[in-house]
């Protein structure tokens, strides 16, 4: 049992992370008229399975993110490149995106 959520826990992430992609032949805004981008919401779809919504959960080798000391740098750091189980976001999230969601990981101290 624990080798068949092991195997498909990676899936269900990746396909978790593909879901929000949007329509890519819409027009895009003036980068004025773009809105914030939406660290919270990033996290509640890509990170929140594994880290938790409080970032406590610590599911399949997660860390506490919560006790982390990672500054700012480090955190984009490793959501673009992955470790361990946690697969790399960079070719996934666009740069202003894994920076908000590293933004919205430090506040959860």
């Amino acid at each position: 049992m624990k080798r068949l959520i092991f195997l498909l826990l990676p899936l269900t992430v990746y396909m978790l992370a593909c879901a929000g992609g949007g329509d890519k032949n819409k027009p895009s805004a003036s980068s004025s008229d773009k809105p914030a981008v939406d660290g919270a919401k990033i996290y509640k779809i890509n990170c929140e399975l594994c880290h938790g919504s409080d970032g406590k959960l610590k599911s399949n080798g997660s860390k506490d993110l919560t006790v982390s000391e990672m500054d700012l740098d480090m955190r984009i750091a490793q959501i673009s490149k992955g470790k361990g189980l946690m697969m790399p976001y960079e070719k996934i999230l666009s740069l202003a995106e894994i920076k908000a969601v590293a933004e919205y990981t430090m506040t959860l101290k």
